[in-house]
């Protein structure tokens, strides 16, 4: 099959282009790379700021769009899939329709769905926008909701939702918003994110460190609104509690490449608190052998089949929890070696970018 993969989040489509390219796909990522991260691409959409930069950016996207037809699939990460104001953005995708044979949205980030779901009628217990039945008005939620409910951006996800081929759900929580949607339930389909396996020699021999190090990746406008900054807080206080037992490494703005390398020598990373599951900034973490301490629920291991696997240290959203599972941790050290082979075993598991990639294709081939 021919596909292209539009737009990217956290390498979701880098990797997961590998994967069909190693399974013989051809396959073209055209995204902004995600920013400051600079994930790989094949087509370059990234716009720079002010009138030199938007008008640059407008040359590089009317020169690729012929490269975007006569495709098999395109999937694109999110109906925001290009760097324009979303009423300027039906037309790219009309163009998109016409010019190619089938297209998959992405439910894999903030969209008009995600919001209103989890505002309204919450099937979760907690998510980024409540707390139980409690909506959550802090300020990074509130302006999440703004930005996508009553607005073009509202209009143009209801449009490509209903009128596309499929919806992929990379997460639980996705999966289970999207569910709630009849007129979208039909077509939408989970399957997990891609990662690439450290496999063979890039495995460690875990032992118990003498002090746990922590790693925590700050993003500032999502710090709050992901709950990273609950979690930095608690970790914060377990080390003033055992200076000598943890370490803490924050890291904020750096490019993919650097992030990854500073992540490696860290036992456990401290991600999003509101999540069921494991972002694939977490999911990149524990291929390496590092524990996650962030959303675990037993949804996410259900939706996968997985019985015996418990890498996951999971948090409740809340500082009380973040802080007892983090020192908890601190004082077990000795949990460490096991929790760091099951992280490496669930992601070969579950993750392996060749699996997820299968799983896809198959997905493609039932709609060509």
């Amino acid at each position: 099959m021919k596909i292209l993969l539009l737009g990217d989040y956290s390498n979701v489509h880098n990797t997961l282009a590998e994967g069909l390219k190693a399974l013989g796909h051809e396959c073209v990522v055209a995204s902004t790379g995600d920013h400051w991260k600079n994930y790989p691409r094949d087509i370059d959409l990234k716009r720079d700021n002010g009138l030199w930069g938007t008008a640059s950016f407008m040359c590089r996207l009317m020169k690729a769009l012929p490269k975007m037809r006569g495709y098999d699939i395109v999937q694109l990460i999110n109906p925001m899939f290009l760097e324009l104001k979303a009423e300027r953005i039906a037309p790219f995708y009309n163009y998109l329709r016409r010019h190619n044979r089938k297209i998959v949205l992405g439910a894999f980030g903030m969209d008009y769905y995600w919001a209103k779901v989890n505002t309204d009628i919450r099937p979760l217990r907690y998510s980024d926008f409540n707390i139980g039945n409690r909506i959550r008005h802090d300020e990074p939620a509130e302006l999440f909701r703004a930005d996508v409910i009553g607005t073009a951006k509202e209009t143009l996800c209801k449009y490509i939702a209903n009128d596309c081929d499929a919806i992929v759900a990379g997460l639980y929580e996705y999966w289970a918003t999207y569910n709630t949607v009849p007129e979208l339930k039909d077509k939408v389909r989970f399957i997990p994110f891609p990662i690439k396996p450290k496999k063979g020699k890039e495995k460690k021999a875990f032992k118990i460190p003498s002090a746990v190090s922590l790693f925590i990746g700050l993003s500032p406008k999502r710090h709050a609104y992901k709950g990273t900054d609950i979690l930095l807080a608690a970790a914060e206080a377990v080390k003033q509690k055992y200076p000598e037992k943890v370490d803490i490494r924050i890291v904020e703005g750096v490019p993919f490449a650097e992030y990854q390398k500073i992540m490696e020598e860290n036992d456990a990373i401290l991600d999003q608190i509101y999540s069921y599951t494991p972002s694939m900034n977490s999911l990149e973490a524990m291929s390496k052998g590092i524990i996650d301490i962030g959303g675990g629920e037993p949804e996410n291991y259900e939706i996968l089949g997985e019985e015996h696997l418990r890498p996951i240290i999971n948090v409740q959203p809340n500082h009380e929890s973040c802080y007892h599972e983090i020192e908890q941790f601190v004082l077990h050290p000795e949990r460490i070696p096991e929790l760091k082979r099951q992280s490496m075993e669930y992601i070969e598991k579950h993750h392996d970018y060749i699996k997820v990639a299968k799983q896809y294709a198959e997905l493609y081939a039932t709609l060509l």
